[in-house]
């Protein structure tokens, strides 16, 4: 994603909206309050489990929050996958159908099958019409780049193919942030 990096928003344009979306006021973003300020486009709530995710990788303290510093980093990974959704939704139908987000994956330097293609599909289309929205698409990223890293850490010699034990690989899935 990274030819789809926006520049960092100014601090004051920041902490306006870091205080439209705390809304209780804490000084931290929850999953909850993060959740109802973003948009994906279809007028339903943002993925909760994407929230979640995004959440989990930006909360530095490891409380389920984030704090106003942890934010702008937060803000501006949405900007950019924002701008990399738009550039892949080639008919500006506000969302990804199976062409699309195969073009996607391979720009990131995946090479999938189509068999692998429409499990994606599958698991990331809530909407049960062979399409993605933005949140989801989101999570399929991160889901796919996090497995990806954690398979590589085992695949040394970079063919492919692993061999570990099954419980090697219930503490690598176990151990994964996703």
């Amino acid at each position: 994603m990274a030819h789809f990096q926006s520049p960092m928003p100014n601090r004051e344009f920041l902490w306006d909206v870091f205080q439209r979306v705390d809304k209780d006021r804490s000084g931290y973003i929850s999953a909850d309050e993060l959740q109802q300020a973003l948009s994906n486009g279809t007028w339903t709530p943002f993925n909760p489990e994407t929230v979640r995710l995004m959440i989990g990788m930006f909360d530095r303290q490891s409380r389920g929050v984030v704090n106003f510093d942890d934010f702008g980093a937060l803000w501006k990974y949405v900007t950019d996958w924002q701008n990399c959704f738009r550039s892949f939704d080639r008919d500006n139908s506000g969302n990804i159908d199976r062409n699309e987000l195969k073009n996607a994956l391979i720009s990131f330097g995946y090479r999938l099958s189509e068999g692998i293609v429409d499990i994606l599909v599958r698991k990331y289309d809530r909407s049960g019409r062979g399409i993605i929205y933005f949140d989801d698409f989101i999570q399929c990223c991160i889901v796919l780049y996090t497995l990806t890293s954690a398979f590589r850490q085992y695949d040394t010699d970079q063919d492919g193919v692993i061999t570990i034990h099954y419980e090697q690989f219930l503490s690598m899935v176990f151990s994964l942030k996703i």
